[in-house]
């Protein structure tokens, strides 16, 4: 694995920052949050260091509100827009990027039960995902209108800033 340069940890570090601060300015809103959105993008753009921001936003969270169950499924919940982006990263169709992001919001729930299948057994888990289903809908309806008013500008916006400092 490369070694990154003080200009990329700084970047790396910026990146996890501005998906602390945007998803707490945002979170009296239901449904939306922007962290997807910009994982989806931070990995398009600078795929070697999204990871990075993801971990600087996770321990950004975990300073800010501790640990508890939930802890366990940051360790790996965020990692999963990254997963998806590499996969998927030749497609540029802000509608193909909507329905992945509003899939993500609509899998949340589910993507989290594992933990709670550990704690709590299968009913638990079950149980957990189940209750948090009209806030996954909520979230995908959100990742799903953001990802189609702001893929297009923001991705333009990364890329030129991206290229232009490479």
């Amino acid at each position: 694995m490369r070694r990154l340069t003080t200009r990329q940890v700084v970047l790396s570090g910026l990146m996890g920052a501005l998906l602390m601060v945007l998803k707490e300015v945002l979170a009296s809103v239901p449904g939306i949050e922007p962290v997807t959105l910009l994982i989806l993008l931070y990995t398009l753009e600078l795929p070697a260091l999204a990871p990075w921001a993801v971990a600087v936003f996770v321990v950004l969270e975990f300073v800010l509100y501790g640990f508890g169950l939930w802890s366990w499924m940051y360790l790996y919940i965020w990692l999963v827009p990254i997963v998806l982006a590499r996969l998927l990263r030749s497609m540029d169709s802000a509608l193909g990027w909507a329905v992945v992001s509003g899939a993500y919001g609509l899998a949340f729930g589910a993507l989290c039960a594992p933990v709670y299948l550990f704690t709590q057994g299968p009913g638990g888990a079950v149980a957990w995902w189940i209750a948090g289903i009209p806030t996954d809908v909520g979230h995908c309806i959100g990742n799903f209108f953001v990802m189609l008013l702001l893929y297009r500008p923001l991705r333009r916006t990364l890329h030129a800033i991206t290229s232009h400092h490479r």
